[in-house]
């Protein structure tokens, strides 16, 4: 999809949000040959940092941020990245919003110290049980 059929009409947008479309530099756009040279650029890098987010999912590594920071490549160029983005701000918007709420924050307490009895209970019966061993052996 030609990322220049998507752009709005250059009025900012009326709920504060950026324009959709391409932020290529003037001159790039002006010849389709090197736009289209650009936006290849800009989506091998994108796959490129969101490959290594994703191969830092399992491993140790800060996979999501890196997952949404090739989006936001993405997102320079393509009007597609552009509106996930949108999409997922609103939502963590609204995670956040709800996490704030008094009625949530309490309810994630109590069932946070919940959580800490019942460990602290196994982990007393697990060493009533079996007595505090350390894993290795040290000789004096």
């Amino acid at each position: 999809m030609n990322a220049e059929s998507d752009e709005r009409s250059g009025e900012p947008a009326a709920d504060g949000e950026a324009e959709l479309g391409s932020r290529a530099p003037a001159f790039i756009k002006a010849r389709r040959s090197l736009h289209l040279s650009w936006q290849v650029g800009v989506f091998i890098v994108g796959l490129a940092v969101v490959g290594a987010g994703i191969v830092m999912l399992p491993l140790p590594g800060p996979g999501w941020l890196v997952i949404f920071g090739g989006m936001a490549i993405w997102a320079t160029e393509f009007v597609w990245a552009q509106l996930v983005l949108r999409w997922t701000k609103r939502k963590v918007t609204e995670a956040a919003q709800r996490a704030l709420d008094p009625k949530v924050r309490r309810r994630n307490i109590i069932l946070t110290t919940i959580g800490l009895v019942i460990i602290g209970v196994l982990v007393g019966i697990y060493l009533w049980k079996y007595g505090f061993v350390m894993p290795w052996k040290i000789d004096r």
